[in-house]
C-alpha cells in the first residue's frame, strides 16, 4: 500500500474546460424561468455548488423544489451540450495521464460535480480507462476546501496522502489537498495560486519529473514555480 503513487485530479478547469457548456445551460435554463442571467453573473458564480447560486439568483427564500428542479434541468442540458459536441482535455493533460500511468502512478477524478457529469466529461474525454476512481458530490458529506473527497479518492486507490499528489485549478481546492496532507500542482491561466507546491499556467509548462520530485523532497525544499 505504501508504495502506491496516486495522482488525484480536479475535473471542471483542470482536466478540462467546461465552462462554456455549464453557460450556455444556465442561461438558457433561466431564461425559460424567466430570469435572465449575465455571463458576468455566471462567472462571479463559477465553481459553487448549485444550490448556492440559485439562492443568489432567486433569493435566499427561494422554494427547495424550485430550486432541486432547476438544477436538475441545468445539469441534464449540460450533460446534453458535452454529448452532442464532445470535450477535449486540456493541454498537456492527457500526455500527463498517460505518461505517469505509465510509470505506474493510479488516477483518480476527484470533483464537486455530480456523478453524472463526471462519467459524462470523463466518456468523452476518451480516458475514462485511465482512471482507477472517480468521487462526485453525492459520495462526500463537505465540499472543498474540506480535505474529504481527495482522501476518499486516494483510499479508494489504496494510496497514502502522503504518496498522493493533488492537481487543481482553484484555490479551495489546493487548500483541501494541503488539508488532507497531499502535495499539490496548481495548474491555472487565471491566478497563480501561491499556496499550491508548484503552479503552472498549463500542464505543458510543468518539468517532466515534476511528480517524482514532489514526493521525494520535503514540503520547503520544492520551488513553488515550476520553471523557477
Amino acid at each position: 500500500m505504501h508504495a502506491t503513487k496516486a495522482a488525484l485530479w480536479d475535473l471542471d478547469g483542470t482536466l478540462v474546460d467546461s465552462a462554456e457548456f455549464h453557460w450556455r445551460a444556465w442561461r438558457d435554463v433561466m431564461a425559460e424561468e424567466g430570469l435572465p442571467v449575465t455571463h458576468e453573473q455566471f462567472v462571479q458564480s463559477f465553481g459553487m455548488r448549485n444550490d448556492l447560486i440559485l439562492s443568489g439568483w432567486l433569493g435566499n427564500n427561494a422554494d427547495p423544489e424550485r430550486t432541486r428542479r432547476l438544477s436538475e434541468e441545468k445539469e441534464s442540458r449540460f450533460r446534453a451540450l458535452v454529448r452532442a459536441h464532445g470535450i477535449e482535455p486540456l493541454p498537456g493533460v492527457r500526455a500527463w495521464v498517460e505518461r505517469l500511468h505509465g510509470e505506474g502512478w493510479l488516477h483518480a477524478i476527484a470533483t464537486s460535480a455530480p456523478r453524472a457529469n463526471l462519467e459524462a466529461l470523463s466518456d468523452a474525454m476518451g480516458m475514462r480507462q485511465f482512471f482507477g476512481a472517480g468521487i462526485a458530490a453525492e459520495d462526500v458529506t463537505h465540499g472543498k476546501p474540506d480535505p474529504e473527497v481527495f482522501l476518499l479518492a486516494a483510499s479508494r486507490l489504496g494510496a497514502e496522502p502522503g504518496r498522493s499528489i493533488v492537481v487543481e485549478d482553484a484555490p479551495s481546492g489546493i487548500e483541501a489537498g494541503r488539508r488532507a496532507g497531499m502535495r499539490t500542482v496548481g495548474v491555472s491561466l487565471l491566478h497563480t495560486l501561491p499556496n499550491a507546491d508548484v503552479y503552472v499556467g498549463t500542464m505543458t509548462d510543468l518539468p517532466p519529473d515534476i511528480f517524482t520530485r514532489l514526493l521525494k523532497e520535503p514540503r520547503s525544499a520544492t520551488d513553488r514555480r515550476a520553471g523557477g
